[in-house]
């Protein structure tokens, strides 16, 4: 069986590993107070071209997510995403357990635009009864979305500008980031993303790393006593040098972006594939995530040989499925699947 479920199938990219093998013996402080920590963060600050980000690291996206939303907020106040936002489908409320309501928006392919928040800001603030409702305070989108899509640079500062104007927060979730930056269709670049919110995260779990999320944030309010949270959440590794080490090797000679456009590029020819073999796409995407459409016919003899994520019913006869690649794909196993994808529309 051959995997292209998720992004997060293998362990770790080999110079991850050998560089925690070399420093396993190394004796640092803990709870990500260690130089390789600092290192990490140094070198993700020089990336974004802004000497004066804060940048935490921790285990995983639902725990970043829930810590910085949770960190964020007061009590009566709640964060908006797209209705397929991983906050509001795939997270278990992690967010809504620590007493804050997700304001879920009908989404396009994934996003969620600033005028859509500015008419539930302008509706909130018009409401005789406002007191008696969730007070918006933060936009959290993610970038690729659940669906592969990017945000265009435009599209981005709207959203940031239509935050500053009803002061909010925006949020940026980088679960995926690499494949993101690494995509031919991208606009965006960690300069204009720190720019544009006030905190987003670089992911590593699903980029090389074996775990690990790193939360860079730009405003002065949300950096402080954001530590308590951290531990308070129980997201304070003790050993804290396993994140800053796996970090420091991804940012070190351009490997976390080299590694995503491996993925990337392997997603594009398995995409080219799907289409000339007569199967449409769901969703237009150049990132590591594709969602052909194809009979259930087709599908059931591909799940022999093949993981696969179903996405969606079309009609009666097909589904959309969601096909992964990541930085550890072996080009000669999608060179296999394409071979039986060809073999088997042949039947069709």
């Amino acid at each position: 069986m051959i995997l292209f479920q998720c992004d997060y199938n293998e362990g770790a990219h080999p110079r991850v590993l050998e560089k925690l093998v070399e420093t396993n013996l190394d004796q640092t402080v803990g709870y990500g107070e260690d130089e390789h920590c600092a290192h990490a963060a140094e070198l993700i600050r020089k990336a974004c071209g802004d000497d004066s980000l804060a940048v935490h690291f921790l285990v995983g996206g639902t725990q970043a997510n829930m810590t910085v939303i949770a960190a964020a907020l007061r009590p009566h106040q709640g964060v908006i995403a797209a209705q397929t936002g991983h906050i509001n489908g795939h997270e278990t409320g992690a967010v809504e357990s620590t007493g804050h309501k997700v304001l879920a928006l009908p989404q396009k392919n994934g996003k969620i635009d600033a005028s859509q928040v500015a008419e539930l800001c302008e509706a909130h603030l018009h409401d005789a009864s406002f007191e008696h409702t969730v007070q918006p305070k933060m936009v959290y989108i993610s970038n690729p979305t659940e669906y592969g899509t990017l945000y265009t640079g435009k599209e981005l500062e709207e959203l940031s500008a239509v935050c500053r104007r009803y002061g909010l927060y925006l949020f940026l979730d980088g679960a995926r980031l690499g494949y993101g930056l690494a995509a031919a269709d991208n606009e965006l670049n960690l300069p204009l993303i720190a720019r544009c919110c006030d905190v987003f995260y670089i992911g590593g779990t699903k980029v090389g790393a074996l775990f690990g999320e790193a939360v860079v944030m730009s405003n002065e309010e949300l950096k402080k006593d954001f530590r308590y949270l951290i531990k308070q959440k129980g997201g304070m590794l003790a050993k804290g040098r396993l994140l800053g080490v796996q970090f420091e090797t991804l940012f070190e000679d351009d490997l976390y972006l080299e590694i995503s456009r491996h993925a990337d590029r392997l997603a594009d020819k398995l995409r080219e594939a799907f289409v000339e073999a007569g199967f449409p796409m769901l969703v237009e995407s150049r990132t590591n995530q594709i969602f052909p459409i194809l009979p259930d016919t087709i599908l059931e003899k591909l799940g022999h040989d093949y993981g696969y994520t179903w996405q969606e019913r079309v009609d009666e006869t097909h589904s959309a499925v969601r096909f992964c690649t990541s930085w550890a794909t072996r080009e000669e196993n999608v060179d296999r699947l394409i071979a039986d994808l060809k073999r088997l529309a042949l039947s069709v």
